[in-house]
């Protein structure tokens, strides 16, 4: 859209100046800063009150979102793995390394060290509102690991097999943002692992619409912003924008050059878009996006606009059977048109376009 506005403002320049004594020889002091048209324009319209906004639809692929791995941290055999596609949340395993599990917990960053009395820090406190939600007691949570802590920490070894320690131990716990679905295998029951080696892929459990923009059009993209999305049933559903990022692509052929695009995760959170979604796995579907929105603006068609010698944009306006040059301030432009304001501009002034 924003090249198709280029291509109509250069081409009422390029009229302006080849017609071009007239608009050139137009003095200030005129209506709005413009001045007298040489003849009437081929065609009118009315400046329009509305809302405007800026838009654009772009192609989708409805998924998962993103991919993560699940690594190892523990030396050992592989005894118990999920399949691809299975769910799991909160406390429960999420494989199985010598038969002992390795647990799911929520929180956005991974572990890094062993918890144990005396450990402080933000992942202590992490590690304890995980364990509070599932229902163990008797600390507080904090970025302190206590003694309460160990206690709590033994009765949650005890209930699933492992050695009562008190000490949480590098790996066996797999931080996630959330419940997570099984992406894919890195691993089958029986093959050695140890530190550092892949698993399993995993993405989250919502579906989430991906879209790759040309970089002119990062603009439409701003984290946390409202978009539709249009399933392949031709239901529009909400969306929200969650992670923006650059991607760059190899060139496909020996010596091209790469390409750099911006994708864009949308995710379909929201009860209707959910309930909408759950019938497809992967399918394409149209993302839109909204740039800007101006309500109760006046507009005009892109075409109306004019270049006016002494610099910025006009209007021709025309009254009975006369009409003049009059200057416009712009601002958003969106589906072919674009909101002005000026002196004499109102709701229904009639003002020239081309042929």
């Amino acid at each position: 859209m924003r090249r198709r506005w280029r291509i109509v403002l250069a081409a009422a320049a390029v009229v302006v100046v080849g017609g071009g004594t007239t608009v050139a020889a137009l003095g200030a002091g005129s209506e709005g800063g413009g001045g007298p048209a040489s003849a009437l324009p081929p065609n009118t319209t009315k400046v329009t009150r509305q809302t405007l906004k800026d838009t654009q639809t772009e192609d989708g692929q409805l998924g998962y979102g993103p991919t993560f791995t699940a690594t190892s941290r523990l030396r050992g055999t592989i005894t118990k793995i999920p399949e691809s596609g299975d769910e799991i949340t909160r406390g429960r395993p999420l494989y199985e390394v010598d038969g002992d599990p390795v647990m799911l917990m929520y929180g956005s960053r991974p572990s890094y060290r062993p918890l144990r009395v005396g450990t402080e820090g933000a992942d202590v406190r992490r590690f304890e509102k995980n364990l509070a939600a599932l229902g163990y007691d008797g600390f507080t949570v904090d970025d302190e690991y206590t003694a309460d802590t160990a206690d709590a920490v033994q009765e949650w070894q005890d209930d699933h097999g492992l050695a009562e320690t008190g000490v949480v131990e590098l790996g066996r716990v797999v931080f996630a943002p959330g419940a997570v679905r099984v992406d894919g295998l890195q691993a089958g029951a029986g093959d050695p692992t140890g530190p550092g080696q892949k698993v399993l892929t995993y993405t989250g459990t919502d579906k989430a619409a991906t879209v790759e923009l040309e970089t002119t059009d990062q603009r439409m993209a701003k984290k946390g912003a409202a978009v539709e999305v249009t399933l392949p049933d031709e239901e529009a559903v909400p969306g929200k924008i969650d992670e923006v990022s650059t991607v760059v692509e190899p060139g496909s052929a020996q010596g091209e050059d790469p390409t750099t695009k911006v994708e864009v995760t949308v995710w379909l959170r929201s009860k209707k878009a959910r309930k909408a979604a759950a019938a497809y796995a992967l399918a394409s579907v149209d993302v839109t996006f909204t740039a800007g929105q101006r309500e109760d603006v006046l507009t005009v068609p892109v075409s109306a606009l004019v270049a006016l010698a002494e610099g910025g944009f006009g209007v021709e306006v025309v009254k009975g059977g006369t009409s003049s040059y009059v200057a416009v301030t712009t601002g958003l432009f969106a589906d072919g048109k674009v909101e002005v304001s000026g002196q004499g501009i109102a709701e229904g002034t009639v003002v020239g376009i081309p042929k």
